[in-house]
């Protein structure tokens, strides 16, 4: 589903441009973080340039959403004001794809977020993403859901509507046409 090819140079350098340009352009979600120390983080790990160039690529708009207060890694989210458009119509995990009998949607999106090299957006980082802007008013997305939801058949995702962020639940084999996922890069 996702390009897992090396970049070339002029790949990895436009890129960097673009993450660059946009960390500038929305200095809130980052307050305190300069460009100069993300730029020496993915230096160190080249590999999360492709996560990064799938997000992208995807329709995510990738940006610094701070630190992880546990491990020091800088965390991109998707900023994209709906959910990414090249990650929807999938239902959550294989289990529940393989349950589908009839119209099964092109994949899931706990396999496509492992094929690009990121997590799933929890219910914690959802909220926090919408502090750091408005996001998916007319949209939602599946969010990683607790094993003792999901071992009885759901999953949950959430969107943002009337200034709240709202959690829900679902069949996990559900799908729809607007609902996709947002993920998460620990650089």
């Amino acid at each position: 589903m996702y390009e897992n090819t090396p970049m070339t140079a002029a790949e990895q350098a436009g890129l960097l441009a673009l993450l660059k340009a946009r960390f500038e352009k929305n200095k809130k979600r980052h307050d305190g973080l300069t460009w100069e120390a993300v730029a020496e983080r993915l230096q160190a790990h080249p590999d999360k340039l492709l996560s990064l160039q799938a997000m992208e690529k995807s329709g995510g708009e990738p940006d610094v959403a701070g630190l992880d207060p546990r491990t020091g890694a800088c965390l991109f989210y998707d900023f994209s004001a709906e959910s990414p458009k090249g990650r929807r119509s999938l239902c959550y995990d294989r289990e529940a794809l393989e349950s589908r009998k009839d119209f099964p949607p092109a994949g899931n999106v706990l396999d496509a977020a492992a094929e690009m090299g990121i997590s799933l957006m929890t219910e914690e980082e959802y909220r926090h993403l919408q502090t750091l802007g408005t996001f998916d008013q007319k949209s939602s997305n599946w969010l990683l859901t607790p094993p003792a939801i999901r071992a009885l058949g759901g999953a949950i995702f959430a969107d943002f509507r009337y200034a709240t962020v709202f959690i829900y639940h679902n069949g996990a084999s559900s799908y729809y046409a607007i609902r996709g996922f947002r993920g998460v890069l620990r650089v």
